[in-house]
């Protein structure tokens, strides 16, 4: 069956209040984004959880989603009432059915972190069959290779990662940068999350590339150091987690931080020097990573 929608923009400071006034009167759903997306009026908002970002762009476009036989502009018409002001302009349209998994799945393909290393979806054969190749499964948690902070990990692993390593990732999501150590020759990986539907992703994910990995919570991984200890979260986290984080990588060991965009570099840095002699590795779309070398004269959990 269709569904009808209505489309229609607002200022941020009502975007909530619409909402929710779309919603009480029967929306399925209702969807924001930036009325100026593509334009060079667009708004960037990267937004970190202990940052006061709004929560909606300065001009947002709400899209509310309503069953084909629901009379969507008379809803409109109710929420303003209800909110005490006029109806915006709004556009209406029919949603068709369709297969929304396959759908979902065109949003996805094989991407190439350097040469003869790919990411491929678990539905689709490798490019490159002679390459070494990652398949994962697109779900709940973060980690598909398509985003910069991803591909950064992956590509400093390549680099970084030899036989019999030891390698602890913290903040696994979707358990990619720990097959990817699996499989560029590390000898023990360990992914941890605070998440438990991470860490279910993350076993599938294991399963699905035929590598034996552990997956935990943070409080079972005991006092264990590790050769390396790759992070990509987000750069609030990362601060907090400078102790903990310094504490899990043995003297002499790396460790590679990323969720980090360009301009919050310094303060990571400045964060993790007294454990660690670091520098931006590399930088990709506005995020960078940074890594480092254990001090050797620091000790662990100082």
């Amino acid at each position: 069956m269709s569904n009808v929608a209505v489309r229609f923009d607002v200022d941020a400071q009502h975007a909530d209040a619409w909402s929710d006034a779309l919603l009480g009167f029967g929306a399925i759903s209702v969807d924001a984004c930036d009325a100026r997306a593509g334009t060079p009026g667009e708004t960037a908002i990267y937004a970190e959880p202990s940052e006061s970002y709004g929560a909606f762009w300065p001009a947002t476009r709400l899209t509310a989603l309503f069953d084909g036989q629901a009379d969507a502009g008379a809803v409109v018409q109710r929420a303003a009432a209800s909110l005490q002001t006029s109806p915006p302009p709004y556009d209406t349209f029919i949603v068709r059915e369709r297969d929304w998994v396959y759908a979902t799945r065109l949003q996805f393909e094989p991407i190439r972190i350097v040469e003869g290393f790919w990411v491929v979806p678990s539905w689709c054969p490798p490019p490159d069959p002679s390459a070494l190749s990652l398949s994962i499964d697109p779900g709940i948690a973060f980690g598909t290779g398509s985003h910069a902070t991803t591909r950064l990990c992956l590509m400093w692993l390549h680099a970084n990662v030899g036989t019999s390593i030891s390698v602890l990732d913290y903040g696994c999501g979707s358990g990619i940068l720990s097959i990817a150590a699996a499989k560029l020759g590390a000898g023990r990986v360990i992914g941890t999350d605070i998440d438990r539907q991470a860490l279910a992703a993350s076993r599938e994910n294991a399963r699905i590339n035929a590598v034996d990995l552990t997956f935990v919570a943070p409080e079972a991984l005991g006092d264990d150091t590790f050769d390396i200890v790759v992070a990509n979260i987000l750069t609030s986290t990362l601060l907090a987690l400078a102790p903990l984080l310094a504490a899990r990588v043995r003297h002499g060991g790396r460790v590679a931080l990323s969720g980090i965009l360009t301009p919050q570099a310094d303060s990571i840095r400045n964060a993790y020097r007294r454990w660690f002699d670091l520098s931006t590795w590399r930088s990709l779309d506005d995020w960078s990573l940074i890594a480092g070398v254990r001090n050797e004269h620091c000790a662990c959990g100082d």
